[in-house]
């Protein structure tokens, strides 16, 4: 009897640890059927090369969308990156325990404050700092990839700085102290043997920081402009797809095919965020595994 219940339990435990993936693949085919539609009538390259977006006119082209949430997600990137790195370097090498114990809980709050908060802030505070650097030969409203790109570096600086911090934490203590020993400096340390054994989790943090910030919805949507445009500078508006899609839903969907391609964009943002997610996923895992 103990036998088959152990079994039964292992068996449900095994069907539940399956769930996930099965609605992950579930999602994506539901998205891919709802936007089939739209493939029958339209090459799939006129669809994400396509600069108009004219929907009463039939005219469903992706191109600036995609285009204005690369550019988004890319600056955020270039600030992020950087801080996150250097503010993981410093809490695991050289911050002293107490620092170390405020600045976690502070780390983790900042992931659990909800994306409309950071949309709030960035129309008070960030908008209006941007709207005032513009230069005089591109004078912007604020509402911009720059603006945009500030808010998302923020929610990701969590992403990152956890997962190098847990990267570090992997690293064994033994080659810190046989680079001190044979006369290093900290920073000597750090550059030659934390952050060369760890380098492959930095990228996989960065990877999951990309993913993160790529389907990242209502913040970038209240500060980013909003305007179906290529943008050309970081002060320029821009239209994510993840702004097209929370903006249009539920609106206009009698206008024929107009339902297919907001859930063909839905689709191309899913496929992306997934596919950075398994990568920052096996990066990392590769990463733990040498380092053990």
């Amino acid at each position: 009897m103990k036998q088959e219940r152990d079994g039964t339990a292992r068996r449900l435990m095994g069907l539940m640890t399956l769930l996930p993936g099965l609605l992950v693949g579930l999602m994506l085919t539901g998205l891919f059927l709802k936007s089939k539609a739209i493939f029958s009538l339209r090459p799939l390259s006129e669809l994400l090369f396509g600069s108009v977006w004219k929907p009463l006119k039939g005219q469903f082209g992706l191109y600036p969308f995609l285009m204005g949430t690369l550019w988004v997600t890319l600056a955020a990137m270039i600030i992020a990156v950087p801080i996150s790195i250097l503010t993981a370097v410093y809490l695991s090498e050289y911050a002293p325990r107490f620092i170390r114990r405020t600045a976690r809980p502070m780390i983790d709050l900042l992931a659990g404050i909800p994306s409309v908060i950071f949309g709030v802030w960035g129309v008070l505070m960030i908008v209006p700092f941007v709207s005032k650097i513009a230069p005089a030969s591109s004078p912007s409203s604020g509402y911009s990839v720059l603006a945009g790109a500030i808010v998302l570096a923020i929610m990701v600086f969590p992403t990152i700085i956890l997962v190098c911090l847990e990267v570090f934490a992997a690293v064994s203590q033994d080659l810190r102290d046989t680079s001190l020993s044979l006369g290093a400096t900290r920073w000597e340390t750090v550059r030659h043997v934390v952050l060369r054994k760890g380098g492959g989790g930095l990228v996989a943090a960065v990877i999951l920081g990309f993913s993160r910030a790529f389907g990242e919805t209502m913040a970038v949507l209240m500060v980013v402009g909003n305007v179906a445009r290529v943008p050309h500078s970081l002060f320029d508006p821009a239209y994510p797809l993840p702004a097209l899609i929370a903006n249009n839903y539920g609106e206009m969907m009698s206008v024929p095919l107009y339902d297919s391609a907001l859930m063909l964009a839905a689709l191309v943002l899913m496929l992306v965020v997934v596919v950075f997610n398994v990568l920052g996923r096996i990066i990392l895992a590769k990463v733990e595994r040498r380092i053990e």
